[in-house]
């Protein structure tokens, strides 16, 4: 699923503590000629709140499975983020259909500056310091997708000086 980020680190969640989030439920109708057939669709975000954090999608006739299968489908989906003391380490786009979310790093002491679906992912991953902002689509599972997706690009200075080839240092005194 995160196939085309060079920087994600795919993670086991065997002894992790993960925390799920529920960022919400639909109900769908099917229309057959006997009538209609209702079910449900989840989505949650599961995250250990110290840089690991993962999403899922789970469909059944009633809810508690839906959620259930949610969870299963977001703990196999875990990925590793970059927080440098309690923030992001540098602004960072994301885009997904039609949801587009900003995540600005912020001060220590701000808190998590977000709407919706955007602070849950943003909690579960354990940032406490954030600013950002979500335009284009409210959609819920197009906005944690964008999220993911920026959050995936975010790379700390030691992944850039690796990727680069140089020392830490010439990463800021170029």
């Amino acid at each position: 699923m995160y196939q085309k980020y060079k920087s994600a680190e795919l993670v086991k969640p065997g002894g992790l503590d993960l925390k799920d989030r529920l960022v919400g439920v639909q109900r769908v109708t099917k229309v057959t000629k006997g009538g209609r057939a209702f079910g449900f669709s989840a989505i949650v975000v599961v995250g250990d709140e110290a840089g690991v954090v993962g999403q899922g999608l789970g469909k059944s006739k009633d809810v508690a499975s839906a959620i259930a299968k949610a969870v299963e489908d977001a703990k196999k989906n875990l990925v590793r983020i970059p927080i440098r003391k309690g923030t992001l380490p540098h602004e960072q786009k994301g885009k997904y259909g039609g949801a587009r979310v900003n995540i600005i790093p912020a001060a220590p002491g701000t808190g998590v500056i977000a709407g919706g679906a955007v602070r849950t992912v943003l909690e579960a991953v354990g940032v406490h310091d954030v600013l950002s902002k979500s335009q284009g689509s409210s959609n819920p599972h197009n906005v944690v997708k964008a999220t993911f997706d920026a959050l995936l690009q975010l790379r700390d200075a030691n992944a850039i000086a690796r990727d680069r080839g140089i020392s830490l240092e010439k990463v800021f005194n170029a």
